[in-house]
């Protein structure tokens, strides 16, 4: 799984490159938009550095395959602009990678209290997405742009976006629970 994971580190890495090659004339935002995947596609293996833990090889492809829809399809290759759906389809993705981060946390401090673990993965989720949306927010602020298409629908776009990824997270919530996996 290491190997795979970092083959696609450096496959988006190096079509990141190419992609900012090809935009040297064009605004600086834009081709930092682009060399940021470098650091956003890489951290769970800078964070496991920095911090001196351990990130499991699965997590890790789990996010280096969101940072890939997300980032490099979704902002660099625009697929945002061209599929209708494909920021919703992505949004609940990251419900569903938020709810299995906070899963592992709970597995991690050994919480039996279902109830109580169903309320924190949902709370986590939440916390994740709303700090996303700040994020967004910010940017535009800084770099000009309309991520969160507020020119064009107002809030609703960054609302729908938390309304999904809390549907994701209800998904993998619910999920586990029929598995039995929160109370072990």
């Amino acid at each position: 799984m290491r190997k795979i994971n970092f083959s696609l580190i450096i496959i988006t890495i190096i079509l990141s490159i190419i992609k900012v090659l090809g935009e040297l004339n064009e605004p600086i935002a834009f081709i930092l938009k682009d060399l940021s995947i470098i650091i956003t596609v890489s951290l769970t293996y800078i964070i496991s550095k920095i911090f001196k833990i351990k990130i499991s090889e699965g997590l890790s492809f789990i996010y280096i395959i969101f940072i890939i829809m997300a980032h490099y399809l979704g902002v660099i290759e625009g697929f945002y602009g061209k599929f209708e759906l494909y920021d919703k389809l992505v949004h609940t993705l990251s419900g569903v990678l938020t709810s299995y981060v906070a899963y592992m946390f709970l597995k991690a401090k050994g919480s039996k209290d279902t109830l109580l673990n169903i309320v924190f993965i949902i709370s986590f989720t939440f916390l994740c997405a709303g700090l996303w949306e700040m994020f967004e927010f910010i940017c535009n602020i800084f770099f000009g742009g309309d991520a969160q298409k507020v020119a064009e629908t107002g809030v609703d776009d960054t609302m729908w976006d938390m309304i999904v990824a809390f549907v994701g997270s209800i998904i993998f919530t619910t999920f586990i629970t029929i598995k039995g996996k929160l109370s072990k």
